[in-house]
């Protein structure tokens, strides 16, 4: 297998690299239900000789877990009644990377099957591989590209860990959107982070700053989907790992104060399987096929708000006024919408306003390509554009909370329709162990407002 650019490994370097001990750790990892990377790492002789042929094999626990890695009840395919058996991690040769920020170690991504070679459905990379698949099937190759923000922190996540996250400094002190000053102030790091992604086999475009205090972007070119989630997800964990090398933490968290909050906006497209030609535009425009994606994407967006923003904390970002979207509308180039259409021509894209830095990759992309893959089956009509501010618009509106979400997608007959009835379970459970999670929790917020005064 070839590799995707000529800065990842194939099969043959990585063994050469092992036989002359510039790798000795292999990182074998999978992402799970909250878009983090799981797996192992393994001694690099070991991998050559008894992983890279077969694989290795992982608790199903794995995907039925809280945040906090405690086994929970509920889900169909791993409970204490089931033993927590092995599912195995199916090695992606594809996906073959060096770590630069890591001595000595290459990594690979997994695709999660059963012993018996049957997919683990609730896999979030099974999830969107088969929207691929669906999309093949109508002769169209998706692609996307994410935008993925962050706050940055002069602090390690030791000591933010034990000072209960409270009063720690940003890397910036004043908004530095767009501020090539405000980005030189902690270039260190942003540096690395590029450099590092682009040796690990990323199109690394730029590094910009953002509006909240120490908040930062770093952008890459766009790829098909399911290469862009992979990196997505490669992306923020070196991120993380390179901060904690420099003395710093950085945050993905949706909204982490009362400023702006961090996003993560989604540009996907369509083109011909056969040459590679955009659908999306042609000699007068849009397609009808690009409208129809659009509606079927708008037609859903509800239904699928929980895997846009999975999190008790993802709905804090939605705010009139705050950039971040509130009405299911579209626009062309209105980023007050949660559909904005960016591009003419073969850039001809939709962007999703909706998700945020919290989101996983797999299951956002999945659900953005189911659902305009349902619009163009069912010939949507695409309603009138918003021309002016969507805060303002009388339309419906994103869901406002986690339950309200979760509803919304367990309800969802589109929704079982096109993901299945075992992956709405799974992840309509997963929103039920945080909404139970956080109503026993006794937050800040209620102590200031009742320790005295109450």
């Amino acid at each position: 297998m070839s590799p995707r650019n000529e800065r990842m490994l194939s099969v043959h370097d990585l063994k050469r690299r092992i036989a002359e001990g510039e790798v000795d750790t292999v990182v074998v990892a999978f992402t799970d239900m909250q878009g983090r990377l799981q797996g192992k790492r393994m001694h690099a002789a070991y991998f050559a000789e008894h992983v890279l042929e077969h694989g290795t094999e992982g608790c199903n626990y794995l995907l039925a877990v809280d945040v906090e890695m405690n086994t929970v009840s509920g889900y169909a395919m791993s409970s204490w009644e089931r033993g927590y058996g092995d599912m195995l991690f199916a090695l992606d040769l594809d996906t073959l990377r060096m770590l630069r920020h890591l001595p000595g170690t290459a990594m690979v991504q997994c695709d999660l099957t059963w012993l018996d070679g049957s997919d683990v459905v609730a896999s979030p990379r099974t999830i969107l591989r088969r929207q691929v698949a669906a999309a093949a099937e109508r002769g169209f190759v998706a692609l996307a590209g994410t935008e993925l923000e962050f706050i940055a922190f002069d602090e390690t996540y030791e000591d933010a860990w034990r000072s209960g996250y409270r009063d720690l400094r940003p890397a910036n002190l004043y908004n530095v959107d767009y501020s090539v000053l405000g980005t030189s102030r902690i270039e260190p790091l942003l540096r690395q982070i590029r450099n590092t992604c682009y040796v690990a086999g990323m199109e690394v475009e730029s590094a910009k700053g953002e509006c909240n205090l120490g908040q930062h972007e770093i952008g890459f070119l766009y790829a098909e989907v399911v290469t862009t989630a992979d990196n997505h997800a490669v992306y923020k964990t070196i991120a993380k790992e390179i901060a904690a090398a420099q003395g710093k933490a950085i945050t993905f968290m949706a909204k982490y104060d009362d400023r702006e909050g961090s996003s993560c906006h989604i540009h996907l497209s369509l083109r011909d399987a056969g040459n590679g030609d955009v659908v999306f535009w042609g000699a007068d425009g849009r397609t009808p096929v690009y409208d129809s994606f659009i509606a079927g994407v708008l037609a859903t967006m509800a239904d699928f708000t929980l895997l846009y923003a999975p999190n008790i904390n993802s709905y804090k970002r939605y705010a009139d006024g705050s950039f971040a979207p509130t009405a299911v509308a579209w626009g062309e180039d209105n980023r007050t919408c949660a559909v904005r259409l960016v591009g003419r021509g073969s850039s001809a894209r939709l962007e999703n306003r909706v998700p945020g830095a919290d989101v996983n990759p797999y299951l956002a992309l999945a659900a953005m390509l189911a659902g305009g893959l349902y619009g163009i089956d069912h010939e949507l009509e695409l309603p009138d554009p918003i021309t002016g501010n969507a805060y303002l618009a009388d339309i419906p509106r994103v869901p406002a909370t986690l339950r309200d979400a979760r509803d919304a997608f367990a309800g969802s007959a589109v929704a079982r329709e096109l993901l299945g009835d075992d992956v709405v379970d799974h992840y309509t459970n997963m929103a039920d162990v945080e909404l139970a999670a956080f109503a026993h929790a006794v937050t800040d917020w209620e102590r200031y407002r009742s320790f005295e005064r109450m």
